[in-house]
Formats: structure tokens, C-alpha cells, sequence
């Protein structure tokens, strides 16, 4: 019965010591992340190298064209 008792002490004093560790290690390292970068300036982002409306509207149509290509095939074969 000592036994038991002591393996379930181990088991609880394992998990706590655990928990407490990771807790301090994560309180220690809070507030250490990337350095945040300053936003970017309205006049650098004019000058952006981007997609254009036009490209982006033309990805659209091209994935809306594949998006029903494949319905049709799914439906063709079922």
C-alpha cells in the first residue's frame, strides 16, 4: 500500500514541479517576442510592387473559371 501511495505522490509531485517550471519560464520569457516593425509610410505603400486591380481581378475570374471547370468534372462523372 506505501508503494502505491508513493508512486501517485510521484506522479502529482512530477506534474506540479511540471506546471510550475513551465509557468516560470513562460513569465520569464513574456514580452520577449520579435521586435514589432515600425508601419509602413502611405507614400512607400503607393509606390508598392503589388498586383494591380486588373491582375487581381483577372486571378478572380481564372480561379472562378477553374472553381466551375471542376464542378462540371465532379458532376460528369458521377
Amino acid at each position: 500500500m506505501k508503494q502505491i501511495i508513493n508512486m501517485i505522490m510521484r506522479i502529482v509531485m512530477r506534474k506540479a514541479i511540471s506546471k510550475g517550471i513551465d509557468a516560470g519560464v513562460n513569465r520569464a520569457t513574456r514580452g520577449r517576442g520579435q521586435p514589432k516593425a515600425p508601419p509602413p509610410h502611405p507614400d512607400d505603400m503607393a509606390q508598392s510592387d503589388g498586383p494591380t486591380q486588373a491582375q487581381i481581378r483577372e486571378q478572380r475570374r481564372a480561379r472562378r473559371a477553374a472553381r466551375q471547370a471542376r464542378q462540371a468534372a465532379k458532376e460528369g462523372r458521377e
